[in-house]
């Protein structure tokens, strides 16, 4: 059976994509505001850009994540003050969430902590490539979406 001849390419893209996954996420925990973690501060942000409630389920389809990750991360947050959850009003057994004000200031203090160290990141790569990077990304994340 020969190799194909993509296949050090696809393993060369995807190593780096985790090695900077990994990078990224070690920066940007140093980052947050004390005691915010990256999935908090990517569900206020969610939240804060749909501008509308959502169900736990729906949070959990969006971020890929189990409901029970989902749970565990929303009960962090609605302890903070950062979201409110309340009964469907429609159907008993499903929850709304939604970003409260203490939640949007804090998302808020994040992205103003996080924005020096990637608009500096941005600026040092090259606008022309990061412009050109968007479009490959955001394609191979639609397929990886697609696949489940």
């Amino acid at each position: 059976m020969s190799e194909d001849p993509n296949t050090p390419l696809a393993v060369a893209l995807f190593s780096e994509l985790l090695i900077a996954d990994q990078l990224l996420r070690n920066r940007l925990g140093r980052v947050l505001p004390k005691g915010m973690e990256i999935s908090h501060f990517s569900i206020l942000n969610h939240l804060a850009f749909v501008q509308d409630e959502r169900t736990p389920a729906q949070l959990a389809d969006t971020f890929h994540v189990t409901r029970g990750a989902i749970t565990n991360t929303l009960s962090k947050l609605e302890w903070a003050g950062y979201v409110h959850i309340r009964p469907d009003w429609d159907d008993a057994r499903r929850k709304m969430v939604a970003i409260s004000p203490a939640g949007r200031r804090a998302r808020d203090q994040a992205i103003s902590a996080i924005a020096p160290m990637i608009s500096q990141m941005v600026g040092e790569l090259g606008v022309d490539k990061v412009r050109a990077a968007l479009p490959v990304l955001r394609d191979l994340r639609g397929r990886l979406e697609k696949e489940g």
